[in-house]
């Protein structure tokens, strides 16, 4: 047992003596104000300025604070003390009437960082239901309550609207579609002209401008306008195709107005169109009268031009119409109205053109005319048939101006590209091959051909293989009785 030293404890009283002795006056001597403030557990209650007057009030005062459970009778306000409390829960609301706790003041980093309200009156759910945060768009479930939807819209599904009246009201989807412009048929059509002047697949065309029917929507007429308008650029063959396609399209995809509104478009367009192609009236009539062969348009189409048209060109152009129709047969002969040529016709007709191509040549010697008709047949892989029969007239005629005719016609053709030297071998090579029955008609055939044919090596039209498969006589003959047998050689080599 320990045991504190006697001098100490007497030290200690005389102290303790000395300061109640300084301060117990000084204490008892205090306002009754004052002293009626205590201390509880270290915090002192003041008192608010309403309370001060109700003290002040007298008796009425005194019944208000007796009527308050926070007073005491002899007028002291009594107060809570602001006991720091444990934290406040996240998910239960404090009590009423008591100030936020300065708990959460003092919370770590990642209690900081929390999405729960930092006030003390939140239940711990997120802020703003979840939708709240960076980069949030709302909460989830949010994108299928969509505050306002377009009626128009193919997805619209209105539930109230099908609830109330099932089976009264027709639901509709109009098919919204953008029209082109002009200059967008330009561009979806033309390729489409120029594809088939290759191919001449009408189906494929009509197709294609079945898809694009609605986009084209009112401007179906620029159809034949464009294909008219393409053709005068090409050959006969190609305004021919023309002519069967807008034939072909018409109650498909173009109707009899379209097809009247593209020639009123191309007449007014006449003085521009005559720039590039000089001959577009008679084109332009041609077409005309082709179409109401054709049945496309009705013939009092023409008449309805009478006394509204001014301009010579359109007046030409309709009178060239006028004219074709008016021909004894004349429906009938517009089927050749575009002339004959092109490999679909018989190889039997293109002979019998070849053939009076070429008379019409030895009667005029006009090679740019034959030039024109050849080229106006349109039958660069039968250019071997011209060869061919201009020889045969040359071994037939025996004569040397038709000689030297036919020398410069495949001269002229030969430099001006029309007839290629593959052509012009296999001319030569056909005639090379029919000479033993050539030679029966003609006896002399042997000898006229040998000499035309170096005629036509000296004019640079064949070359040298050409002419050493020329052949030779095909009988042999003696020189003379006495010459020991030699033969004598019936060809150049």
């Amino acid at each position: 047992m320990n045991c504190q030293p006697t001098y100490l404890n007497q030290n200690m009283m005389e102290v303790e003596n000395r300061l109640s002795e300084r301060f117990d006056g000084l204490v008892d001597e205090l306002p009754d104000e004052l002293n009626e403030r205590r201390v509880k557990n270290g915090v002192i209650l003041e008192e608010s300025e309403e309370e001060a007057e109700a003290m002040e009030g007298g008796v009425e005062g005194e019944e208000m604070l007796k009527s308050d459970g926070l007073h005491h009778n002899s007028g002291r306000i009594i107060k809570k003390a602001k006991r720091p409390i444990k934290a406040t829960s996240f998910s239960e609301p404090s009590a009423p009437g008591v100030a936020p706790s300065q708990g959460l003041v003092n919370l770590n980093r990642a209690s900081k960082n929390l999405r729960r309200p930092r006030n003390s009156l939140g239940r711990g759910l997120p802020k703003k239901g979840g939708a709240g945060g960076k980069g949030t768009w709302g909460k989830l479930g949010d994108e299928m309550e969509l505050p306002w939807v377009d009626p128009n819209d193919p997805n619209y599904d209105s539930d109230g609207e099908e609830a109330a009246e099932v089976g009264k009201k027709t639901i509709k989807l109009n098919t919204l579609v953008p029209e082109m412009s002009e200059e967008d048929v330009r561009k979806a059509v033309e390729p489409l002209m120029l594809e088939y002047f290759e191919n001449g697949e009408c189906e494929e065309v009509l197709f294609s401008l079945e898809e694009m029917l609605l986009n084209i929507g009112s401007r179906r007429w620029m159809v034949p306008a464009l294909a008219i308008e393409l053709s005068m650029d090409h050959k006969p063959s190609h305004r021919e195709m023309t002519s069967q396609l807008i034939s072909e399209l018409y109650q498909k995809v173009i109707s009899q107005r379209d097809i009247g509104k593209a020639y009123d478009f191309l007449l007014r367009q006449l003085s521009d169109l005559i720039l590039d192609t000089p001959d577009a009236p008679t084109i332009i009539g041609n077409f005309m009268a082709r179409n109401i062969a054709d049945d496309c348009i009705p013939p009092k189409f023409l008449q309805s031009y009478k006394g509204h048209v001014t301009e010579v060109e359109a007046v030409k152009a309709l009178c060239r119409a006028d004219t074709l129709l008016s021909m004894k047969h004349g429906l009938v002969r517009l089927d050749n109205v575009w002339g004959v040529g092109g490999g679909i016709r018989p190889v039997k007709y293109l002979v019998k053109k070849i053939v009076l191509l070429l008379k019409e040549y030895l009667c005029s010697c006009d090679i740019q005319e034959a030039t024109r008709c050849l080229k106006d047949l349109e039958v660069p892989h039968f250019h071997h048939e011209l060869v061919y029969e201009a020889v045969v007239m040359v071994i037939e005629s025996m004569h040397e101006k038709t000689d030297e005719a036919m020398c410069k016609l495949l001269q002229a053709l030969f430099r001006s590209f029309v007839i290629t030297i593959e052509q012009m071998r296999a001319g030569f090579q056909r005639v090379y091959d029919q000479m033993v029955d050539i030679s029966i008609d003609v006896p002399q055939a042997y000898s006229v051909l040998e000499r035309w044919v170096l005629r036509c090596r000296q004019a640079g039209i064949i070359n040298d293989d050409i002419l050493k498969k020329m052949p030779s006589r095909g009988r042999k003959r003696f020189v003379s009785e006495g010459d020991g047998g030699l033969i004598k050689d019936s060809s150049y080599w």
